[in-house]
């Protein structure tokens, strides 16, 4: 009986054997070259990514003739500083760090005390305007006055040659408010405001207590936007700032760049290897420019890329 049963027994299926991670399945020559191939893929575009920046780093502490020449290529040769020397010897490069980092910091500040409530607000299905709030915000995004009429307005509001034309004007950016707003819609349970309303907590008891300690992850990427976006203001300095001791890094360094370009192509010597030399470190100087300008940011990226990819996806895609 035992033996006529075995017999007719069904065979265990595929679907039957428990799955076993650590085997692996046997590997086709075709899939081995789609692998290889995506790899490939992978690491050309990880290199044209990093190159660039490398480059720079290595040509900024190499010999600059060995640079204009072309044989620095993957290391630095002939190590030489003085285009670091030259721009930290100049004054005006503290003052201008000290005046963007002021200017970044508070700047990020207040563009979060603004834009997290208004995208708290018009995340709220209950707030009937916000649909009509929410188009006059994009309208300012494909539509503006112009220089003239906001340098005027500037004028008129008493912030000129301040440093509240970095930080009042862009007080809020709608892109961001649109981000903030969908990552509220659809990452924040309804039901956590029901269960506040019977613990009786209003609106800015939810959302302080509530809503932004579970937005870490938008928290940080919104301020990463704003903060490198006041970094990188050189437009605002550029127009609206007369006193040097008010002018931002970007603007400095600039200065800085242009000075030494003219210094070189205005002669002053009947030497020709001196020309030379003042072009090497005009090249250096400005290798070094693009290091002193993007090195804060390189520092801060790496504390916050955690919540970078996590917020942007959230924020997003589901928006």
């Amino acid at each position: 009986m035992s033996a006529s049963t075995s017999a007719i027994a069904p065979k265990a299926s595929s679907a039957d054997i428990p799955w076993n991670p650590k085997v692996r399945p046997h590997k086709k020559p075709v899939d081995w070259a789609v692998d290889v191939l995506i790899v490939a893929i992978i690491v050309a575009v990880v290199f044209v990514t990093i190159y660039p920046l490398w480059f720079v780093v290595i040509a900024s502490i190499s010999n600059a003739g060995l640079v204009s020449q072309g044989e620095v290529i993957l290391f630095p040769k002939g190590i030489n500083i003085n285009g670091y020397i030259k721009v930290m010897q100049e004054p005006r490069i503290w003052i201008g760090y000290r005046n963007t980092i002021l200017y970044s910091v508070v700047g990020t500040l207040v563009n979060m005390l603004v834009t997290l409530p208004v995208g708290f607000a018009l995340s709220r299905a209950e707030f009937k305007p916000r649909r009509i709030i929410l188009f006059l915000f994009t309208f300012t995004m494909f539509f503006s006055g112009g220089l003239i009429p906001s340098y005027l307005l500037y004028k008129d509001l008493g912030i000129l040659n301040t440093m509240w034309v970095f930080i009042l004007p862009g007080a809020v950016s709608v892109y961001n408010v649109i981000i903030v707003r969908s990552f509220f819609e659809s990452s924040i349970p309804e039901e956590l405001h029901d269960a506040a309303q019977i613990d009786g907590l209003g609106y800015f008891g939810y959302f302080m207590k509530i809503v932004l300690p579970l937005s870490s992850a938008i928290i940080g990427v919104i301020a990463l936007y704003y903060f490198v976006a006041h970094w990188n203001d050189y437009f605002t300095g550029l127009i609206y700032i007369r006193d040097q001791n008010k002018q931002p890094l970007q603007v400095v360094l600039q200065n800085i760049l242009l000075a030494n370009q003219v210094t070189t192509s205005g002669g002053g010597s009947s030497n020709g290897q001196s020309m030379i030399e003042r072009q090497q470190l005009a090249d250096s100087i400005k290798y070094g420019i693009i290091i002193v300008s993007t090195l804060p940011l390189l520092v801060i990226y790496p504390f916050v890329q955690k919540y970078f990819t996590k917020g942007v996806m959230i924020g997003a895609v589901k928006g």
